[in-house]
């Protein structure tokens, strides 16, 4: 089962859920585990939203790149926003800070097998059951 997709959204909230449903039904098409097809939604919604808030500032001139391979029994989800770049410490995280900001990724290391972050661009890499 490979599969791949390459595509990008303006940082414009109302492009993003329809840009994430389109993706998202191709997937159903191909994934029929239920839980993972939960998991990969989550990821992609945290990712491309994270990248429009945080990355491009809500900018709707700039865009949020997204690639996604399917091979060896694995996903592997790219995206990439025009923004300066991060250096998340996931460590440095504290759930009693309230804090606004660092739950996103710290769910999507939860939900992934592997998480590389590499300042405005993020990689995340799930296993399929």
């Amino acid at each position: 089962m490979d599969f791949s997709f390459s595509g990008s959204v303006c940082s414009d909230l109302d492009l993003v859920k329809g840009f994430i449903d389109k993706i998202m039904k191709k997937l159903n098409r191909i994934i029929d585990n239920g839980d993972t097809i939960f998991d990969i939604k989550l990821i992609l919604n945290e990712l491309v939203i994270n990248g429009v808030f945080h990355g491009n500032e809500c900018e709707d001139t700039k865009c949020v790149n997204l690639s996604l391979e399917i091979r060896n029994n694995r996903i592997i989800i790219e995206v990439e926003d025009e923004g300066e770049g991060i250096d998340y410490d996931f460590t440095s995280y504290n759930p009693l800070d309230l804090k606004c900001g660092g739950r996103g990724l710290l769910l999507v290391k939860g939900l992934s097998d592997e998480l590389i972050v590499d300042q405005n661009r993020i990689t995340a890499i799930k296993k399929l059951q």
